[in-house]
């Protein structure tokens, strides 16, 4: 009965959430974290995944590759594709996944590529729903599946990452507004960041990572 009444990731009525009121107030609570992973590398390469109604920061900073799950297992954004992702391997040094995980019909396949764009010493930041939250009622029913850290650390490590052993809660208040401040742990917060480095050579400093590359015919 469980598997009957669970909704399938609907990535059409996720954008329509994040952009109005309750998706725009847990966005507006994860931009100083996401500000945050696209200093890490501010001069390398980045990759980001989530809503096309996030606004990123612009200043000092490289502009990451964007994109955004759309209908039937397509990309959009800077780049119109499917997966595989259409990038040359360890062209990244950051991976900022923003909810697009939630919202795909295979979350474990999309992080292993953004595992392989990865340069070793690169890092991925992964943002989530809480599903135990009683803020998830916000978002229940409109095409995200959320899944506890236990489950995403699962997955990243089954790509070749480690991610760190404590995740950080994020999220505003129950009717939106100022977001509270980032806490150690989950716990009851609507969201959270859980963050995973790549390990494949360790001791070897970040090096520039490699120009993206483009399968021949892909559409910009």
């Amino acid at each position: 009965m469980r598997s009957v009444l669970r909704r399938p990731p609907d990535p059409v009525a996720a954008e329509a959430w994040f952009s109005g009121p309750a998706g725009r107030a847990l966005l507006a609570s994860e931009a100083p974290s996401v500000r945050a992973a696209l200093q890490q590398f501010p001069r390398q390469r980045c990759l980001w995944l989530g809503p096309s109604a996030v606004e990123l920061p612009e200043d000092g900073m490289q502009p990451p590759l964007r994109l955004h799950p759309v209908a039937e297992g397509r990309l959009g954004g800077d780049l119109c594709c499917t997966l595989p992702l259409p990038l040359a391997s360890e062209c990244c040094a950051q991976v900022v996944v923003q909810h697009a995980c939630e919202v795909v019909d295979d979350p474990a396949f999309l992080l292993d590529e953004c595992a392989r764009v990865l340069i070793p010493g690169g890092w991925l930041w992964l943002f989530a729903c809480n599903p135990l939250a009683p803020w998830r009622l916000h978002w229940s029913g409109h095409g995200l599946r959320g899944r506890e850290p236990t489950t995403w650390r699962r997955w990243l490590r089954a790509g070749g990452l480690v991610p760190e052993p404590v995740s950080l809660g994020l999220g505003p208040g129950w009717r939106g507004g100022v977001a509270m401040p980032p806490r150690r742990g989950v716990g009851l917060r609507p969201a959270f960041l859980l963050r995973s480095e790549k390990r494949s050579l360790p001791l070897t400093p970040v090096r520039r990572p490699r120009p993206i590359g483009l399968h021949a015919g892909t559409p910009a």
